[in-house]
């Protein structure tokens, strides 16, 4: 579930690849009295986990009950596995041999638009999206005013932690929590680490995120004292710097009282902590000398209609059912997926899951949307290897101010404008 770039993609190709059966394997029978009737072949792609056994095959099941519910429709489902952070990539290499309706991750979405393997969403369907999520998660799908997907999750990180290590007051601030335990935290990964430039103004690609040649901008105090704080943290004989499963270990044998991380963590973070569970949203962190709320990325998850798709009515139709209040229900049943329709999250069962209330709280509150131009596949690997500077101490409080106009000169100049 994870919301990031780094992904096996030619893996995802070739098990993509296996199943690629056109959507033009159709025909109409339009002699037919009432609805036209339909003989297709739709190519459904998603990830491993939703067609799993031990996850109740919820892709399958979902067509299923689609076909059942069109009885003027004979569909038959080549499903192929391709998840939603692999589809940017997989996705523009051939769209027209591509899944007819596909997930993907809504960072991906100018990518897709530009390859022309993502269609507009019309009529009753764009009314549907509009009508059941918010307004940002509209937005997080949305191009020029245009709707490209269904949604079905949000798509952010958040924090766990030990209720038997911090008190609701200590995991409002980082910085208090560092006082009494250790705290897992991925720094050098560009997702988490942008947080510290984030809570101290810095801006990427203008304010709302969608103007490509504004770049990113973290130069003067704002930069340089974001990264301060990140050699702070990494100095402090409390941070515990979460690296290939570093983390969800340390909360196992006690040695971590507190983890940031998101959803897809969820089942294994409630077994080892019981009890003990606690979710919430980011916390404070000193920068410059004054508390800043962090901020993450945030973005969404959503059902895409491949436009080279033969039968645009019914991949449209299907991407509504999957990403429909009944089918996000299943999903949260079956997988833990949290949903984003409107209706579905005002229900008690949905409102009282600690689970729910942290990614929501962080959507809401403390998270920026994700920028879905082409210039954010130009920041990770930069991000990255500054992170690690700071790790390895080549970054230090006294250089920071230079490092940091660096990076800033760096990420700008490969960023296509």
């Amino acid at each position: 579930m994870k919301f990031k770039r780094l992904a096996a993609a030619v893996m995802a190709a070739t098990m993509c690849g296996s199943l690629f059966v056109g959507c033009g394997n159709a025909k109409k029978d339009d002699t037919a009295a009432g609805e036209e009737k339909i003989t297709a072949t739709i190519k459904v792609w998603g990830c491993a986990e939703d067609q799993a056994d031990e996850n109740g095959k919820w892709l399958q099941t979902m067509c299923d009950q689609f076909n059942s519910e069109h009885p003027d429709w004979d569909l038959t489902f080549e499903y192929g596995v391709c998840s939603e952070q692999d589809a940017g990539k997989i996705v523009p290499q051939d769209p027209e041999n591509s899944g007819d309706v596909y997930f993907f991750a809504n960072d991906q979405l100018q990518t897709l638009v530009d390859a022309n393997a993502i269609a507009k969403l019309g009529g009753e369907t764009a009314d549907y999206v509009k009508k059941t999520n918010s307004d940002a998660i509209v937005d997080s799908v949305s191009v020029d005013g245009a709707v490209y997907g269904v949604p079905f999750t949000t798509n952010t990180w958040f924090m766990y932690y030990d209720k038997s290590k911090f008190t609701d007051s200590d995991v409002k601030s980082l910085d208090k929590m560092l006082q009494k335990d250790k705290v897992a935290f991925n720094i050098t990964e560009g997702w988490y680490m942008s947080s510290f430039f984030l809570a101290n103004g810095c801006t990427y690609f203008g304010k709302d995120g969608k103007d490509n040649s504004a770049g990113v901008d973290i130069s003067g105090d704002k930069g340089t004292q974001a990264t301060q704080a990140m050699v702070s943290l990494v100095n402090n004989p409390n941070f515990v710097n979460d690296l290939q499963g570093v983390g969800i270990a340390g909360l196992r044998d006690g040695s971590v009282g507190a983890y940031f991380s998101g959803s897809w963590d969820y089942k294994s973070v409630k077994e080892i902590l019981g009890d003990k569970f606690g979710a919430v949203s980011l916390p404070t962190v000193k920068i410059g000398g004054k508390d800043k709320q962090m901020l993450a990325f945030a973005g969404s998850k959503a059902i895409a209609v491949n436009p080279n798709c033969k039968y645009q009515q019914v991949a449209v139709a299907l991407a509504k059912y999957l990403g429909s209040k009944d089918a996000q229900k299943k999903h949260y049943e079956l997988r833990g997926v949290i949903p984003c329709n409107t209706e579905l999250l005002a229900t008690d069962e949905v409102k009282k899951d600690a689970l729910v209330t942290a990614q929501n709280d962080t959507f809401n509150k403390t998270s920026v949307i994700q920028p879905t131009v082409t210039g954010m596949n130009d920041y990770w690997a930069p991000a990255q290897n500054f992170a690690k500077a700071i790790v390895n101490g080549e970054i230090t409080a006294d250089n920071a101010a230079a490092k940091t106009q660096d990076f800033y000169k760096q990420i700008n100049t490969s960023i296509a404008k």
